[in-house]
């Protein structure tokens, strides 16, 4: 089932406000990253009939894995641009919505959902903390809130001076945009102040050298999107091919990010 609204303009995390990256690079960032949501998800007490809600659903990897899991219940997956949703599951199962939607002013009926995940998306909203309240809001008594966000290092400790050129770039164009590079690293004390009990986290690297994945998609990224850098005079062309011919070469192995998850429960009284 698909639904849509109208769209906003919104911080997307790519170098170009407003366009959203090609599906292979959304898919690329699930399967780097699902392994650890589903591990995170799988360990909380998931029950077939839950009631789910995904927030910045992406491409649908985690809202499918969701509703095999939750195949008595219900998933909701929403996203500003639902066209990746739609190309995954262009017949979505029958416990699968897909709503088009910004989650910057989204509401839903307080105590909606036994489940509420997030994904490298309140780091993009103007107002992130408005935007937690309110997810706490929407769980039911008991419910659990999963979020992920990144917390990007500082570009001057890079290892390379075209990496913290590259990344000191990045970022401006990712500032401009309204993006809020250290929100990750309040994930979990912002939790526990939005009255969730129970509240653990995990931190997990990322960067060039981390794992294939990580280099496989930098260097789609930088395909994709680093001529925006180039024609801004951020680098040269040859600058941007040796760093991503670079990629795999343990000694410009660097950590560049940390994605910060944390999860925590609504009281049940």
């Amino acid at each position: 089932m698909t639904e849509t609204t109208t769209q906003r303009n919104h911080s997307t995390g790519s170098l170009s406000r407003g366009r959203t990256s090609p599906i292979d690079q959304v898919q690329l960032f699930e399967r780097k990253y699902d392994p650890l949501t589903r591990d995170i998800i799988g360990a909380l007490p998931l029950d077939r009939s839950w009631r789910c809600l995904e927030l910045g659903a992406g491409g649908g990897s985690m809202a499918g894995w969701l509703a095999g899991r939750a195949d008595r219940g219900s998933v909701l997956a929403v996203d500003v641009d639902t066209s990746h949703l739609t190309t995954v599951h262009a017949e979505p199962p029958a416990n699968l919505t897909i709503r088009q939607a910004d989650i910057a002013d989204a509401d839903f009926a307080p105590g909606s959902f036994d489940l509420v995940l997030a994904r490298a998306v309140f780091e993009h909203l103007a107002e992130p903390a408005a935007v937690l309240e309110r997810a706490v809001r929407w769980l039911a008594p008991g419910g659990w809130l999963v979020v992920e966000d990144f917390y990007y290092l500082p570009p001057e400790d890079s290892i390379s001076e075209v990496g913290r050129t590259l990344i000191e770039g990045y970022l401006r164009r990712m500032r401009a945009q309204g993006a809020d590079l250290w929100w990750g690293r309040r994930l979990p004390a912002s939790l526990a102040s939005a009255g969730l009990t129970s509240v653990a986290s995990r931190v997990t690297p990322a960067g060039p050298g981390q794992s294939a994945a990580d280099d496989e998609l930098i260097a789609l990224r930088m395909r994709q999107e680093g001529h925006v850098l180039v024609d801004n005079g951020v680098v040269t062309a040859e600058q941007l091919a040796d760093f991503v011919g670079s990629l795999g070469d343990p000694r410009v192995r660097d950590t560049t990010t940390l994605l910060v998850s944390a999860w925590g429960q609504r009281p049940t009284a």
